[in-house]
This record gives structure tokens, sequence and C-alpha cells, in this order.
């Protein structure tokens, strides 16, 4: 069925450490007060990162920029758009998960499960991309997760793409989240269509707009293989516009249909995740041979074709055919061993 159509800045919260004597102050207040600062923003970040969930009409708009690698050409930009649903599948407090749901086509429209986001409060760790296909789990620090949040990124079959971590900040009226660069696959729309590059070097921006938000990225293209060097810089420009014009339940009725189905997709992800300092895929990002199979089986779930036990069944089959935790190998073909070193200790 529809297969077949298918981040007040905290960094600002520096305590001047002087004798009370010195400066009249109670260090015990002074600490209580910091705690309901963090707590001040912590709501505050948490409405932001709520305020991404809605329906949208969305363009993603790509250009290389800067030509960084002898006689290499720029390509032509890569436009597109249509309108996504984001809604929150899950709220802890201090987790908030956002599932977003193209919907595309002309008259006879279409939904199609897109990417995830996933948001910690303060994470212990996070789980970071680092080349060949390969992830592995990064300690976070105590200074660095001080009132910050990651943001989690996973594919269209739940599959990890990459991580960050940043606070959430508001200077001048401006709301936006922005974390240090960090590596991450291939996107797929250069993926299935090219192979000069093995990763992005990417900052991650989201930034709140009156209209609803935009999801900024500034990415460096990097070559591996032999001396490591970038080959162009890229800008990403992807734009979500609140929109009530079109019909949401395109995509809302596919998910109340497969929800469980990919919940439990996620809860096998979630228990690899965590079974794994580091894993791979031993296939190439987002292709086929993965979310195929995830896709067709949560179709078939929906239509009453299978039921959930023996689809998840299934599922769980498909993707740990492609698990693998022989990351040294497959990640010191493309990523340099200066950079592997501190994951292979």
């Amino acid at each position: 069925m529809y297969f077949a159509k298918t981040r007040v800045l905290l960094a600002g919260l520096t305590l001047a450490f002087l004798p009370a004597c010195a400066t009249g102050t109670d260090p015990v207040a002074d600490t209580s007060a910091n705690e309901q600062a963090i707590q001040s923003t912590f709501q505050q970040d948490r409405a932001s990162i709520l305020a991404l969930a809605g329906d949208f009409k969305v363009s993603f708009d790509f250009t290389e920029t800067v030509a960084l690698a002898e006689g290499y050409e720029l390509k032509e930009p890569k436009l597109s758009g249509g309108h996504e649903v984001v809604r929150v599948i899950e709220d802890h407090g201090d987790f908030i998960s956002l599932q977003h749901i193209l919907v595309v086509g002309g008259d006879d429209k279409f939904p199609v499960k897109h990417w995830r986001q996933d948001w910690q409060y303060e994470p212990k760790r996070i789980l970071t991309f680092i080349g060949g296909n390969a992830w592995e789990w990064r300690d976070v620090p105590e200074d660095e997760r001080r009132g910050a949040w990651s943001q989690t990124v996973y594919q269209v079959d739940d599959a990890p793409r990459y991580s960050a971590t940043a606070r959430w900040t508001y200077e001048d009226g401006l709301v936006e989240w922005t974390p240090q660069t960090e590596w991450r696959p291939l996107p797929r729309r250069d993926m299935t269509t090219r192979d000069d590059y093995h990763a992005m070097d990417a900052i991650n921006r989201h930034v709140l707009t009156p209209a609803g938000w935009v999801h900024e990225q500034d990415n460096s293209k990097l070559v591996l293989r032999g001396e490591p060097h970038v080959l162009a810089r890229e800008i990403g420009v992807n734009t979500y516009k609140r929109d009530s014009e079109f019909d949401v339940s395109v995509a809302t009725d596919y998910w109340s249909e497969t929800e469980a189905f990919w919940a439990g997709v996620r809860a096998e992800w979630a228990k690899i995740e965590a079974e794994h300092e580091m894993f791979a895929i031993t296939i190439k990002g987002e292709t086929e041979d993965l979310y195929m199979p995830l896709l067709i089986l949560a179709d078939d779930y929906a239509n009453g074709d299978i039921a959930l036990e023996p689809a998840l069944t299934e599922a769980r089959s498909v993707i740990n055919s492609f698990i693998t935790d022989d990351v040294g190998q497959l990640a010191s073909r493309l990523r340099p061993a200066t950079k592997l070193a501190s994951a292979q200790e």
C-alpha cells in the first residue's frame, strides 16, 4: 500500500570563584541560583526541540561552494522538496524522539518514512560515526554535557547516521543549536551517484524561525583513502515552513498502522548499540538490501498480510545479517590510523 507509492546560553553561567568574604556572595546560594537557571533553560530547550514537530512544506537545497582538490569541478546543486510531517513519538522529559515522514507525489500522494532525530539531555556518551560505515561510543566529558543536548540522527531503516552535542542558545532572540563538527556518512543524494569521497565533516545547525525552522549544514567532503584531504565544501539549507494546506492523514495514517513495527525495529537497533562499543554495517549506507525489506515488512504488517511478531522476527534477521563488530579492519581502510587509534585501544 504505502511502500508501493513509496539545541539564556549556559556557557554564560560561569561562577566567579572568589572567596565569599571578598565578594559578599554565598557560594551555596550561587550554586542554587545556577541550578535554577539550568532548570529554567532545560524547559526552554525542551520547548525548542518540541517546536521542530509539526506539519511542514520542506525544501532541501545543497550547493557545493568551493573546490579544494586539484582538478575537481563543482557539481550541480541538488534541490528537492515536498511536505513533511514530524511527530513526537517518545518524550521522557530528558529524551525526545521525533519521526519524520515525507508526503510526496502528485494527486495520488503517498508517505515515505524519512529520518528520525533523538534528543538526549546531558548525555554521558554519544554514538559517533568513525568512517567505513562504522560507529563507536564516545564518552562526553562532564563540562561538555552540562546543560547540553545530544542529537542523534537515524536513517530510513532506523540505522544510526551521526550524533553531536551542544547547548541550545538564545542570544539576540535567535534560538539555535550548533555543535562542533562531527563525521557522518555520505548522504543518499551522493552515495547513490558517486564514489569519489568517503565521509562528511559537518556542522549541523538547527534554528527556529517565525515560519518553522531551518536545518543548516556546513559540509566538508572528505577523501580518506591515501592522504586524507577535503574534496569540496558544500552548504545545505533544509527549510521547514509550517503548512496546514496538505493532507497530513497520508502520513499519520501510515504511522498509526506501522508504528508498532517500527518500535520493534528501533528496539533491535538499541539492543545492537547497547551490546557493542563499536560496530559496523557491512553494506554501504542506506542501501536497498537493508531498508527495502524493512519497508516491505512494514507495509505487509499494515495490510494485515503478516502479524507483528513474525514481521519483527524477520526484521531482526535482516538487520543482524548486516552487522559486524570487526570495525578495525573495516574502518581502517578509510579513516586515518591516527584518528582511529583511540577506537582501537
